[in-house]
């Protein structure tokens, strides 16, 4: 095992901002699946993960909600909470929490510059050097395993399950939200292998919670499963949600699980996909409380439940003009939006700005949410891997004349200039939307938020 000098006058990076650079200036390394790195990394680190008791979330859409309705309910009923996820919404610590802030900058610092040698090592082997992603989750089980040790780890996987470098842990229980049409360049063409590597995370022995509707997904899961010795939760099988009541920022629901029931929960979450989302948290703290004891008062766990938000999902940042913003990128995202917008918002004409990664399935999208779009913008990130807003422009005018729609649409490649004209036209009684990629939403949000602008990372 190597050993690393802590003398802080040898240290690499003299400051937050020197560390957070070297990570982001290793994304044109691109996206290396497999774990060998990782399982390096971690051997030269002595396994600090093997101290952790790891909640592993997976999935196409939702996985960053129920992260967060985990680690508001594991908070409210006084455990303490280490939250991993990405991409983060405005600044490079928002991936790494404890008990619901953010990693400090002189602890990533710290941490960064104990990392750095290791990862330099890595890099001289045949194995060559270790991705951002794969730097990041390092950095986030030092965090955990060597600085805060929390009781649980809310642990999002990055890319699909099954190589994803989150994927060397052994956690306490598996949580697989729904699977979709979502980085299918790198995933698979089909349901199908998109959800045998979603599945990757099942382990043996350790009890799975899924949410996934597509019979196809549901298919694959079973068997995953089963291969593992895995027990399975299943969404309409072993447990289930009724909706009681929707409005705007209030939702409640009844839960039925295989243990217990919980009635009249509420959440202040929007969209009907976050009743799904919620049960799956619920499902998952239940198999805990079986599994492991957890302690669950429900007056406690109801309190985080309505306590619940996510940045950047249906969220409501200014008034005047009402503007909202969500990262639907993928065609389920944008169903789940539309199925929001109809029945959880009122207003008279809905004006819509979007940006979108050259990545994604965008005609999926388009067909979902423009149906009911009065004026468009379309943008661009400010992003290495986006989509040129007149080629995405000309998808538009494409499903517009295949579903016959007519649609004021305009491009604007930069998203300022484009925000300004979105809030132009949304007049006293409409609703701005602006949707697409998260590192769109990420600026916008810090734009009106804070007018300043946000860091850059996946």
């Amino acid at each position: 095992m190597s050993t690393v000098n802590t003398d802080t006058s040898l240290a690499k990076f003299k400051s937050y901002t020197e560390a957070v650079d070297w990570i982001v200036n290793l994304v044109p390394l691109g996206i290396k699946p497999g774990l060998k790195r990782m399982e390096m990394l971690m051997d030269l680190l002595g396994h600090p993960e093997r101290r952790l008791k790891f909640i592993h979330v997976a999935g196409t859409n939702g996985k960053g909600s129920t992260c967060a309705f985990l680690t508001r309910s594991l908070l409210a009923l006084g455990y303490d909470v280490g939250t991993f996820t990405s991409p983060y919404i405005e600044k490079y610590t928002n991936r790494m929490q404890y008990n619901g802030k953010d990693i400090e900058e002189e602890q990533l610092l710290t941490l960064a510059n104990k990392l750095y040698p290791l990862v330099q090592e890595v890099a001289q082997t045949e194995l060559g050097s270790p991705t951002m992603f794969e730097v990041s989750t390092a950095l986030a089980v030092m965090y955990y395993g060597q600085m805060t040790y929390p009781d649980y780890v809310v642990w999002e996987v990055g890319l699909g399950g099954r190589l994803d470098s989150t994927n060397f842990v052994n956690p306490v229980v598996s949580v697989i939200t729904n699977v979709g049409q979502d980085h299918m360049d790198i995933l698979g063409d089909t349901i199908g292998q998109i959800a045998a590597e979603k599945a990757g995370i099942i382990k043996s022995g350790v009890p799975v919670v899924c949410t996934a509707e597509s019979p196809e997904a549901i298919e694959v899961i079973k068997e995953a499963a089963l291969s593992k010795k895995a027990t399975l939760y299943l969404l309409d099988n072993q447990f289930k949600y009724e909706k009681i009541a929707v409005e705007e920022n209030k939702q409640v629901l009844n839960f039925t699980g295989p243990f217990r029931q919980y009635r009249d929960v509420t959440i202040t979450m929007n969209g009907a996909h976050q009743l799904k989302n919620v049960s799956a948290a619920l499902m998952t703290l239940e198999v805990l409380r079986q599994y492991h004891a957890l302690i669950i008062e429900d007056e406690d766990l109801y309190a985080g439940l309505r306590k619940t938000q996510w940045a950047g999902r249906l969220e409501l940042v200014s008034e005047k003009p009402r503007i909202l913003l969500d990262g639907a990128h993928n065609p389920e995202g944008a169903e789940a939006l539309t199925q929001a917008l109809k029945e959880t918002y009122k207003y008279n004409k809905l004006h819509l700005m979007m940006g979108m990664l050259s990545t994604k399935y965008h005609l999926g999208y388009l067909r979902h949410i423009l149906p009911i779009v009065d004026t468009l913008v379309v943008t661009e990130p400010d992003y290495h891997k986006k989509e040129d807003a007149h080629s995405l422009a000309v998808k538009v005018r494409e499903i517009m004349n295949e579903m016959n729609l007519n649609i004021d649409v305009s491009v604007e490649t930069n998203w300022k200039t484009g925000l300004d004209k979105l809030k132009s036209r949304t007049e006293q009684g409409d609703l701005a939307v602006v949707s697409g990629t998260l590192y769109l939403i990420s600026d916008v949000r810090s734009w009106i938020l804070h007018t300043a602008d946000s860091e850059k990372g996946w």
